[in-house]
């Protein structure tokens, strides 16, 4: 696995999602240490960055319906982020496999 984001692109995600208010998507995310995937959570300026960036393989943004989904496609476009849409959101990589491709939302 390499690395595919660094503090400064997870700060960009961290504060764009926080600047949405109400219209924050919840996100969960996966330890690439323990294979751990976090509860649901909706808190993005303190809950986000608990513990750092350093082990969060993906993060998983859920969307409510198309106009919400639209919504945040628009905002993460603004930031260029490895990622993908996935059924009900999008996924935000912080590391990937050797050879794997990774496109950007």
């Amino acid at each position: 696995m390499f690395s595919v984001m660094n503090e400064t692109k997870w700060n960009e995600l961290r504060l764009k999602m926080y600047s949405l208010e109400t219209h924050s998507p919840k996100w969960r995310a996966k330890d690439i240490e323990s294979g751990y995937i976090s509860s649901w959570d909706g808190e993005w300026y303190y809950h986000f960055e608990i513990g750092g960036f350093r082990c969060i393989e993906w993060v998983e943004l859920k969307t409510k319906g198309s106009i919400h989904h639209e919504l945040i496609r628009f905002e993460l476009q603004k930031i260029n982020l490895p990622g993908h849409e996935i059924e009900n959101g999008f996924r935000v990589y912080g590391y990937i496999a050797d050879g794997q491709f990774v496109d950007y939302v």
